[in-house]
């Protein structure tokens, strides 16, 4: 099978998630849609597009967290954090993208079991 480096990274970084190789999860990917014929190409594409979106925004929230633990680091140490609330901001903005995306997909697969 042939990848382009996007799809590679892309297929890399679900493994990652999930902690299984990427051998084992194209394996997994594969079979899962395989015993489900009714999705339509658009939908697996959707899903891609969201699965893109997700990983993309768990980068996001996790450097967003990084700044965060390094404010509370300086304000323990007794320092002054003057951009602490636009780091709280950006924190939260990501944690409701990331649980926006979460919803879109909970919401599909339940509008798929009806």
């Amino acid at each position: 099978m042939r990848l382009n480096p996007s799809e590679l990274a892309l297929i890399q970084a679900g493994a990652d998630t999930t902690g299984m190789s990427v051998a084992g999860f194209l394996a997994y990917a594969g079979l899962a849609m395989a015993r489900d014929q009714s999705r339509t190409a658009a939908a697996i594409a959707t899903e891609r597009d969201v699965l893109t979106e997700l990983f993309t925004m768990r980068r996001q929230l996790g450097w967003a967290g990084s700044n965060l633990n390094q404010a509370a680091k300086i304000l323990n140490s007794g320092g002054d954090v003057p951009h602490l609330t636009q780091v709280m901001a950006d924190v939260h903005r990501a944690a409701e993208a990331v649980r926006k995306a979460a919803d879109k997909v909970a919401n599909r697969q339940t509008d798929e079991a009806s």
